[in-house]
Parts: structure tokens; sequence; C-alpha cells
């Protein structure tokens, strides 16, 4: 094992404890952001992530616009990382003037190596709780790879699936971006400064937060189908989805109306990310 192996284990279970208070304007914000009617007093499945924003002083932001490494995450020494996906349970929605307690907990910690160079997968848990009730528990992948080379070969894309019951095309622009990065406080570069994504970072364009496009999957649902309950929700981001180019949403639901697979593809129709959704 090497020594950065032994140095970001020591993070495993490492646990740090947080509150907020659950607020109306982000709601509000965030469904015209959406093009939605405002939610009432309710927070909508994933829409909690609008809460425990991280708010690192200006001078412990690294040259990518996140935070520093370090703290409760890991050193990772990595130049690019991106939220992977995510597991969640929602047991009773959160509603507006409710004081949240946000335990989280890093379970993985796992270096590899891909085709593409190194890796490092985090894992994190959260659970939070308003008075002692757990409402919404939560693991978020996070992964972390070292900078594209130029001789890499890129690894195939994946063709979205066919025999969608739902699809909602959605113009995923730079204002959509800028919008959605400054409600949940991400300062990440790849969402809003081209050269930056472009030449150091070696995309195409915007990238379009991953959150955001799992966002839009569970909407899909909400729209398709306003009176159902989600009580499972699971995520994985496949491939970058980039700005001002069509994102098309789908789903399918179960043969037994109790659950619906979704993904989103891009203008080409490549698979950008797989979801799913389980009702109460």
């Amino acid at each position: 094992m090497s020594e950065s192996n032994i140095s970001l284990t020591e993070w495993l279970s490492k646990q740090k404890v947080t509150r907020d208070i659950v607020t109306a304007f982000p709601l509000s914000a965030l469904a015209a952001t959406l093009d939605r009617t405002e939610p009432g007093r309710s927070v909508p499945p994933l829409w909690h992530w609008l809460y425990f924003l991280p708010v690192a002083p200006q001078t412990d932001i690294d040259s990518d616009g996140h935070p520093k490494r370090g703290g409760f995450l890991p050193p990772v020494p990595l130049p690019r990382r991106m939220w992977a996906g995510g597991r969640l349970t929602f047991h009773t929605p959160l509603a507006v003037g409710e004081q949240l307690i946000r335990t989280s907990t890093i379970e993985r910690v796992e270096d590899k190596t891909g085709r593409s160079g190194r890796l490092v997968f985090v894992s994190v848990r959260h659970a939070i709780e308003t008075d002692g009730k757990l409402k919404i528990e939560e693991e978020q992948d996070i992964v972390y790879r070292d900078a594209p080379r130029a001789d890499a070969v890129a690894s195939p894309a994946e063709r979205a699936p066919h025999g969608e019951v739902w699809r909602r095309v959605v113009d995923t622009g730079p204002v959509m971006l800028f919008r959605y990065s400054a409600l949940t406080f991400n300062g990440h570069r790849i969402h809003y400064d081209r050269p930056y994504a472009t030449e150091v970072e070696g995309y195409s364009d915007l990238v379009v937060h991953g959150p955001l496009v799992a966002t839009l999957l569970i909407d899909l649902v909400a729209r398709e189908l306003p009176d159902v309950t989600v009580r499972r929700f699971t995520f994985k981001a496949v491939r970058p989805a980039f700005a001002g180019r069509p994102l098309t949403l789908c789903g399918r639901p179960s043969d037994d109306g109790n659950a619906v697979e979704l993904w989103a593809m891009d203008q080409e129709g490549f698979l950008t990310m797989r979801a799913s959704a389980e009702f109460a």
C-alpha cells in the first residue's frame, strides 16, 4: 500500500455534524430555475441540496473553485473531482422552518488505477434529522481523477436505452448552470468558466452539474406522476452533459407502477446519467 493510501484511509469513519434551517427563498429560486410552481412549505426530493452549503472563506478556495483539500474530505492529490452518484431514502419530507442536523461520515476511501490513470473513490453517508427524527438518508459517491493525458484513449460512450414512456427535452444553458451554481454555492469553475473548463480540465464546454441532472430526472417523475411519493432514489453519472446542448430526460415506469427507470441522454443519443425511483 502506498503512503498516499495510508494517509487517505485515516479519513475513514471521520464524522462531521452541521446544522441548518429550511428557509423558503432557495425553494422559490430553484422552482424558478426549473420553470416550476413554488412547492409551498414542503421540500421536494433532492431539493435538500439547497441547504448545508459549504461556506469556505475565499482564502481557502482552491484553483478549481472548490474549497481546498483536507478538513472533512480527505486531501486527495488529484486535480479533477466530480460527484458521481448517490443513493437516497426519503423518510419524511422536510418543511420550511424546520431546524436540521446532518451527521456526515466518511464510509469508503478506495484508490484505483483505471484506463485514464489514477482514481480515488470517496463515499460519504449523510443522515438528516429534525427533532430527533430521521428525515433523509443519503450516500454520496465522489470521484477524484488525474488530468487527462494527451495520448489517453477515451472510454467508449454508451448508447442510451430505448423504450421510454416519458420524454422531456431541457435546454441546460449557461444561465441555468450559473443559477444552480449560485443556489448551491458551488464554486467549481467547470460549470461557469468556459476557458477553465476547456483549457485546464479538458472538457469540450461548460459541464452540467451531476446533481442538477439528477434533480431534473426526479422532477420528471413529479411532472408525470404528481401524486406519488418517492421513497428511494439512486443515480449514477455515466458521461458529462454540456451546456447549450439539448438534454433529453426519459422515464419508463415499472409494470406494477411502484418504480420508474430514468435516464438522461445527450444530443447524440449517448447516456449521461441513469437513475431509478421507488415509490412509497
